[in-house]
């Protein structure tokens, strides 16, 4: 030891204490790394498809696959994951179950984790199967899991833009409001002003849609240093389309685009497949078919509507791609918040109404034809407990992108909102994110009535949606 202190004379010192790399510590640039996977979540048949009311079929075939497209952003300091499944809806638990397993095996703290469904109709519950043998919550948690910690196994130095287009052709708001004085029967006993899905013998009865639609797609490119694709992630505010055999599995159009994504900018064997992802935005009032009547009825085949929206979808994704300009030095940061919510409560009224439906012989007529789920519904919502529901709220930063997360079908007017409210320039929402607690109407909405604002459909109070805008926007501030 005195041998090498004596070789360490006063130049030699001075030497190394300014160079970069000395024995008084390296210091380094941190570098921007990406990684994604995709797992299988497909479930066994025999499974109930919950997309619809009762009688629910059960699962007879697979159109195509499900999956948990995942998504691993890395900036040095901060890690944050996204999982996208093809799932209609899940509850709190199932994704707290997976991102307290993926913290256990990762360190990624849950905060730092935004898992959502595309809301496919076409697929299933993790505890709805009438068969007891068949553990399919246990089967998404560990697919979940497993897809997450290959995406962070596969991290590389990577870049990352961001920018959005347009697909205008397949938004339209479903929610219709009557003329003046019209008014529309609920299941309830009452009438309601706004209609969700109006036929055609509704058309002259009709005022015009009762709520905007956005025709953004947002677009997150991540590319390997060397070009690459790595993952293209696309936010698009439109419900399922459909169009799927009651007793068929299926991704919906989210799958679709997402293959063609995976398609189009596939890489050789020698490095991970791409992995496109679709989430579902603020559309809790909008799909695909336009009923004002100035779109002729056109009868299609099985999964052509899936396969032409996906197809115009991908192609304005990828035309939007070749536009943006990638970058290495963005900033990720994410941020959480629990809101606790009443649980919305029927009126005596309501609940003597329930009682009385439940009350009539098997072959009564009915006055309405969904007075019966509604009736029981009226009743679980009188009975529940706790009388709160805590919500996730979430946010992630990348760069100067802001993306909220909310864990409802929200309306588009609510995601407009936080869209020009955000600090941040460009921004999205994520919803059915982080757990799933129904619909979420506007106050003013609520007064409308219609399908996405009945007590059922709609579980929580008043002005939850006023609420969770304010603090998503807190959130949003925080990391910005």
């Amino acid at each position: 030891m005195n041998r090498h202190r004596r070789l360490l004379t006063p130049a030699l010192l001075l030497l190394l204490a300014a160079a970069p790399g000395s024995l008084r510590g390296q210091e380094t640039t941190p570098v921007f790394r990406a990684g994604a996977a995709a797992s299988n979540i497909t479930p066994p048949l025999g499974m109930e498809i919950v997309g619809n009311f009762a009688p629910r079929p059960l699962a007879a075939q697979v159109h195509d696959e499900l999956h948990a497209r995942c998504l691993v952003l890395d900036d040095g300091t901060t890690k944050l994951v996204f999982v996208v499944a093809d799932t209609i809806s899940l509850a709190r638990d199932v994704w707290d179950e997976a991102k307290q397993k993926i913290e256990a095996a990762t360190g990624i703290p849950a905060a730092n984790q935004m898992f959502s469904g595309t809301h496919t109709h076409s697929s299933v519950s993790p505890v709805a199967s009438p068969d007891e043998s068949i553990h399919y919550r246990a089967l998404l948690v560990s697919r979940v899991v497993d897809g997450v910690r290959r995406a962070l196994a596969q991290l590389e130095p990577a870049r990352i833009a961001w920018g959005s287009g347009e697909v205008p052709q397949h938004v339209f708001n479903r929610r219709w409001l009557l003329k003046e004085g019209m008014t529309n029967p609920n299941p309830f006993g009452g009438e309601d002003r706004a209609v969700m899905n109006p036929g055609s013998l509704l058309r002259h009865r009709l005022a015009g849609p009762a709520g905007p639609t956005n025709p953004e797609v947002y677009c997150l490119s991540v590319q390997a240093a060397d070009g690459r694709q790595i993952a293209l992630m696309a936010n698009y505010w439109l419900h399922y389309v459909g169009g799927v055999p009651r007793e068929e599995i299926s991704a919906d159009y989210f799958g679709e685009f997402c293959r063609r994504i995976e398609a189009a900018l596939a890489t050789d064997g020698d490095h991970p497949p791409v992995v496109g992802l679709l989430a579902n935005g603020p559309c809790g009032d909008v799909n695909n078919n336009d009923y004002s009547g100035n779109t002729p009825a056109v009868k299609r085949e099985p999964y052509e509507k899936i396969r032409l929206v996906a197809g115009d979808l991908a192609a304005e994704v990828l035309r939007v791609r070749e536009t943006l300009e990638h970058r290495d030095d963005v900033l990720l940061r994410a941020a959480t918040d629990e809101l606790e919510l009443a649980v919305r409560r029927p009126t005596p009224e309501m609940v003597q109404w329930a009682g009385a439906v439940l009350a009539k012989p098997a072959d009564a007529e009915a006055a309405h034809l969904l007075e019966k789920p509604y009736a029981e519904r009226t009743l679980s919502a009188r009975d529940a407990q706790p009388g709160t529901v805590k919500c996730l709220l979430q946010v992630f930063r990348i760069g100067e992108l802001g993306i909220a997360a909310i864990p409802f079908e929200v309306f588009t007017e609510t995601g407009l909102e936080i869209k020009a409210r955000s600090p941040f320039p460009d921004t999205f929402t994520t919803t059915i994110a982080n757990g799933s607690n129904g619909y979420l109407p506007t106050p003013a909405q609520l007064d409308l009535g219609g399908y996405e604002t009945w007590l059922g459909t709609n579980r929580v109070e008043r002005e939850a949606s006023v609420r969770i805008t304010e603090k998503i926007l807190e959130l949003l501030g925080r990391v910005r």
